[in-house]
């Protein structure tokens, strides 16, 4: 392999770097990372489009938990389930800078190694941040074009960073690690057009099952072009645009991607956030939202229309659009995961009010922001913009706001955990010598 390519440069950072080599705010976000990803898998534990995944997968039995559901798979299986489940209600964790939700992809196979291997939990932690740097910098370094073309860069992206967590948790060295993250390119996939359907699960499941498969074969000695990712006819150029090789491995141990890292306070895409918290202060005026609402504008950036303009059949749909997102927060107040459920989905009273929603395009909003405005029947009218929502960087989420949302996931997906013995044992993951007891405890049923 050659003295400098991207793929060498991020194994050796993956296998040099240690624990202590990381600040401590930066591994606090990997434990953030962890709880959200925990949290998501709990929530959607019962819902039947992980039932399905796990009896296809259910053939694959082994020693890995699957999330909430108490059944035990060989650790790739148990890492597309867990990934699906995290992904499912939209309640992921973002790096908006790529639109990258990573702890999807990164932490399940991380956890599934760090389990059927007997690591400790601050192996776990370990992972998982290198994951999540590695998948957020080579998005970074093809964004925004590579999204732009319909890539769902969470999955294309998220491969890297499992197969460089899961390097890192079968022991491999810097040339083995840079092997990995080579062979996960010829694994990338993922499309923007299935994003309101079950086929955007399966590509980020893909992603922690491809990324774990990659790191085993290259274990076995598998090897990659040196110039996978950056090659004339490499992942890059091949998935829409040449790499940015100064994004990618600038500051690389020293400028973390992770740190900005967020988290969401409500399910639903993360371009829709500036949405709800308009439609929740201008709800705060309102008496009768449904008598006196006539008409709702939301106006924001190109990528809010394409992802968030679209009719509503199912609730699927309503996580990724303007419509649900704007109504729901105007006629309730509220946009938990209740509010994105199938009966609320379909009530009467929601289709009315998203009726009375229309978009537009606000060339000047930046990317996240929305201004919306609301028409009543007196002729007031009420308008708000958001720049920076509820979870972004600029607002973020408390851990105690993510602890919440734990809970709140673990009561609505049935599973039969105790929300703060799991909230603990994430926290106290750096001084835990096994992750048996946090597996134990999220196991459920």
């Amino acid at each position: 392999m050659p003295e400098s390519s991207a793929i060498r440069d991020l194994g050796a950072f993956v296998a040099a770097t240690t624990l202590d080599d990381i600040p401590p705010e930066v591994r606090h976000q990997a434990r953030r990372t962890l709880l959200n990803f925990v949290a998501g898998a709990l929530g959607a534990a019962s819902d039947p489009t992980v039932a399905a995944a796990a009896r296809v997968l259910g053939e694959c039995t082994g020693r890995a938990t699957v999330i909430g559901r108490g059944d035990r798979l060989e650790p790739m299986a148990a890492s597309f389930v867990n990934a699906v489940a995290s992904n499912l209600l939209d309640y992921d964790d973002t790096h908006l800078a790529t639109v990258i939700h990573p702890g999807a992809p990164v932490a399940p196979p991380a956890l599934a190694l760090a389990e059927t291997r007997a690591l400790g939990g601050a192996d776990l932690v370990l992972a998982t941040a290198l994951g999540v740097e590695v998948a957020c910098r080579i998005g970074l370094s093809v964004s925004p074009e590579h999204y732009d073309r319909g890539w769902h860069i969470t999955a294309t992206c998220g491969v890297f960073g499992s197969a460089a967590a899961s390097a890192r948790l079968l022991g491999l060295d810097a040339e083995g690690v840079a092997h990995a993250i080579g062979i996960a390119a010829s694994a990338s996939s993922g499309l923007v057009e299935n994003l309101a359907s079950a086929a955007k699960n399966v590509g980020v499941g893909n992603a922690a099952r491809n990324g774990l498969l990659a790191a085993r074969l290259a274990a076995e000695g598998y090897a990659a072009a040196p110039t996978a990712l950056e090659g004339r006819l490499g992942w890059a150029r091949a998935s829409g645009r040449p790499m940015d090789l100064e994004v990618l491995t600038g500051e690389l141990g020293s400028r973390w991607e992770l740190a900005r890292n967020t988290y969401k306070p409500y399910p639903c895409g993360i371009v829709m956030h500036s949405v709800v918290d308009a439609g929740l202060a201008l709800r705060a005026g309102l008496r009768d939202p449904l008598r006196e609402v006539v008409d709702v504008e939301v106006a924001g950036d190109a990528l809010l229309l394409a992802r968030g303009d679209r009719a509503v059949t199912d609730e699927r749909d309503a996580r990724v659009s303007i419509h649900h997102c704007a109504a729901a927060a105007l006629l309730w107040g509220a946009a938990g995961v209740r509010e994105f459920g199938r009966e609320r989905v379909m009530d009467a009273a929601v289709r009315t009010m998203r009726s009375r929603v229309r978009v537009a395009l606000d060339a000047s909003q930046p990317r996240g922001a929305a201004r919306m405005t609301v028409r009543l029947a007196g002729g007031e009218v009420l308008e708000t913009t958001v720049v920076h929502p509820k979870g972004s960087e600029a607002v973020p989420l408390s851990d105690a706001e993510l602890e919440a949302k734990l809970r709140e996931l673990a009561a609505y997906g049935g599973a039969r955990c105790e929300p703060d013995a799991v909230i603990e044992a994430v926290w106290g993951l750096e001084r835990a010598p096994s992750v048996a007891p946090l597996t134990a405890l999220v196991a459920g049923r």
